[in-house]
């Protein structure tokens, strides 16, 4: 005999995925082994599909357990808030490490001089700064997407997302074509790796950001969100806020402080 529940939060349902992802996590990290010491990466693309798989059920289970209003009460609402911001959180430490170690190098340069000598680091005021100004109008673009789906305008909220969406796009295209055209390789140096560290796990984080909206596109085209209830929009909305909020500060300290401009 079915129970009646008596609280306000959500237990949720018997899952393969923490199981699948367990294990998908493993093979990929023994195929980082495998590949680091040159012994192919057939083990590797195996685990990152096991995870690219895992992600893609999980979500979709989320995002269809996210329709039972009667579970998804504004006690849990408040809970996944808070668990998203908890995340966030966990990536601004994440980020720290790297400029933990960037200002390590140079404020106390093993030569003497920052940047160390032979490096030509890129123009601040080039490329990257296009970059930021990309960036600053998509966090515009968000923003706006998120007022009008507080209105209720779908029309405006498809259009803002889809805007930030191509800005994204434009930031990836234009990153990667800066480290195509970059006078230093990762293996040159303290300084190479702590650029590429920390713009490339920067650059990663606004992928992954951009698949996040793509989602939230389709999800507002299909009508599942409302001004009420629109718990997946305001986490990928915060992720992109967080995005830029982190450029900011990699283009002012490693750009343009750090390259000696």
């Amino acid at each position: 005999m079915a129970h009646k529940k008596e609280h306000p939060f959500h237990l949720v349902d018997p899952s393969p995925w923490p199981f699948v992802g367990a294990i998908g996590g493993l093979v990929t990290a023994t195929g980082v082994i495998l590949f680091m010491h040159n012994l192919g990466t057939y083990v590797l693309l195996m685990g990152l599909t096991i995870v690219l798989f895992t992600m893609g059920g999980w979500w979709y289970d989320v995002i269809k357990e996210s329709e039972k209003k009667e579970d998804y009460t504004p006690s849990v609402q408040v809970g996944l808030r808070t668990g998203m911001a908890l995340f966030i959180t966990s990536e601004v430490m994440f980020f720290v490490a790297f400029f933990w170690a960037f200002f390590n190098a140079s404020l106390f340069p093993s030569g003497g001089v920052w940047p160390p000598k032979g490096i030509h680091p890129l123009n601040p005021f080039d490329y990257p700064y296009f970059n930021t100004l990309i960036l600053l109008l998509s966090g515009t673009t968000i923003t706006w997407a998120h007022h009008a789906l507080l209105l209720g305008h779908k029309k405006d909220v498809l259009k803002g997302i889809g805007f930030t969406i191509l800005l994204g796009l434009i930031f990836t295209s234009i990153q990667a074509y800066e480290y195509v055209h970059a006078t230093f390789g990762f293996k040159e140096g303290i300084y190479p790796s702590t650029f590429y560290m920390a713009t490339g796990f920067h650059g990663a984080h606004v992928i992954i950001g951009t698949l996040f909206l793509t989602v939230c596109w389709f999800r507002a085209r299909l009508g599942q969100f409302t001004p009420d209830r629109h718990v997946g929009f305001e986490a990928a909305a915060w992720y992109w806020h967080f995005v830029d909020v982190v450029w900011l500060f990699l283009f002012v300290s490693i750009y343009w402080w750090g390259s000696g401009f």
